[in-house]
């Protein structure tokens, strides 16, 4: 057996051992993900600990991988999570998400929640962080569960779908904007493109996300738990009894309520608008950089809850709101960090490369090459912005004799890396640990089959492209 097959055989009994452990016995996701990632490596052929090779560099080992893989993604989303819901429990127990639902639901109309919860997280995203937009969103889609009688998963999972597609497709997100620089394309033309493409993916993907909320039909309680039970059209609450209810409550001001969600996305978007200008120097530039960053913004907008909704409160009540919401999050985390130790397995033991190299020689249409790469890499590494620069780097050294063009084929990058949310995905725990899922068999029909939809749509769109160009 060549040394690439093994890869591959043991990145796949690694997957298979996981998928049956989650859904047949006792263990617990996180012991699964950690076992598959063992299980992968070691028969990727990974060694167990660090070895000094012969020129004095040292050849990373399993369990450093494991522990590497695990802090790096809890580095990027651990205090996000736990700013974001600390924040998400004063704006449910005060009122204010409910004050926002009502406001929402109002401006944009009955029965229209799904598409505007989309349309807002397709123009997020280009700014903000899929994984931190989620987060600082989950108490607006749990109210608007709340108040109208919709299941949230169908709610978030329309904001999640708006939220990927900008993400992997939209510069200056970091993911298109590489593919842009590596392809040699204007990061200009690379936007329109993308914006332009994502639309259909959206609305198409919209329809499923409405349906799935009827198959699987979950309502926060006020305890921070879930309701599951079969869906009824009698749930959902008409506009009249939403505004009798809403004149019944004493909810805090609209200002107050937006505040905590508003002002982090402004100062993020700042960041944002000022790297892709070319800031660089200068005290103004300073502070917007600090203040950008996820964690400091996101822990002003903490900070503005507090003092903005809840300061009338003893101090006690207050911080009994933020540690009951914080109280579920350990094990959220844990999954989260053992999905990136899987991912930097994969990455380490070198079966990415492998998977990539492996597509450049199948007999395929051109504009598929970088898709399938950019798949494959998703598959096996999880995350979509490395996906989509592995795929833009392999795939660079052949637009010459592929003859296609350079914005299609970083596009095709792009949308390859949205096709396959699943376990090594922190947006993929992110997502289930939110909004309540923990059946393996809803979480892939939610993110895992968005994805695959969404990607779907997206080659309908790159051959007709192709076609026309």
């Amino acid at each position: 057996m060549s040394e690439s097959t093994r890869m591959l055989l043991g990145l796949a009994i690694g997957i298979i051992l996981m998928i049956i452990l989650v859904m047949k016995t006792k263990i617990h996701t996180f012991i699964a993900l950690l076992l598959a990632a063992v299980v992968t490596g070691l028969i990727g052929g990974m060694s167990p600990a660090d070895v000094t090779l012969a020129d004095g560099t040292t050849q990373v080992g399993l369990l450093t991988a494991i522990e590497d893989g695990f802090g790096n993604t809890l580095k990027s989303t651990g205090i996000i999570i736990g700013l974001g819901v600390m924040m998400g429990g004063i704006l449910e127990k005060s009122g204010a998400a409910e004050k926002l639902a009502y406001s929402f639901i109002r401006a944009v109309g009955k029965k229209k929640e799904e598409w505007a919860l989309a349309i807002t997280g397709w123009f997020i995203s280009i700014p903000v962080f899929a994984d931190s937009a989620i987060v600082i969103f989950a108490p607006l889609c749990k109210a608007i569960s709340k108040v109208t009688g919709k299941s949230v998963i169908g709610l978030a999972l329309a904001l999640a779908c708006g939220l990927q597609l900008t993400h992997c497709m939209v510069p200056p997100t970091p993911g298109p904007l590489t593919a842009a620089g590596m392809l040699s394309v204007d990061v200009g033309q690379m936007i329109i493109a993308g914006a332009v493409l994502s639309i259909p993916m959206l609305c198409v993907v919209v329809f499923y996300d409405k349906w799935i909320g009827k198959q699987i039909y979950q309502i926060p309680l006020s305890d921070g738990t879930f309701e599951r039970k079969p869906y009824k059209k009698e749930y959902i609450k008409s506009m009249e009894e939403l505004e009798r209810l809403m004149g019944e409550k004493k909810l805090p001001p609209l200002w107050a309520s937006m505040a905590p969600i508003v002002v982090p996305l402004i100062m993020i978007l700042l960041k944002t608008v000022a790297d892709f200008v070319g800031m660089e120097d200068g005290i103004i530039y300073t502070l917007i950089s600090l203040f950008g960053e996820p964690v400091i913004a996101l822990g002003i907008g903490t900070v503005l809850a507090i003092y903005g909704l809840v300061k009338k409160e003893e101090n006690k009540t207050v911080i009994g709101m933020m540690d009951g919401a914080i109280k579920d999050t350990g094990i959220i985390m844990l999954i989260t960090g053992a999905g990136g130790s899987l991912g930097n397995v994969i990455k380490v033991s070198g079966i990415g490369d492998v998977l990539g190299e492996a597509v450049i020689n199948w007999p395929i249409p051109a504009i598929l090459i970088p898709f399938i790469i950019a798949a494959l890499m998703r598959i096996a590494l999880g995350s979509a912005t490395v996906a989509i620069t592995t795929a833009a780097s392999l795939t660079a050294p052949l637009m010459a004799a592929i003859g296609v063009s350079p914005i299609l084929l970083a596009q095709s990058c792009c949308i390859g890396a949205i096709s396959f949310s699943y376990f090594n995905d922190s947006g993929f725990w992110v997502f289930n640990g939110m909004f309540g899922l923990t059946e393996l068999k809803d979480q892939v029909r939610c993110k895992t089959a968005v994805s695959m939809i969404m990607a779907g749509v997206g080659i309908v769109e790159l051959m007709i492209a192709q076609f026309i160009l």
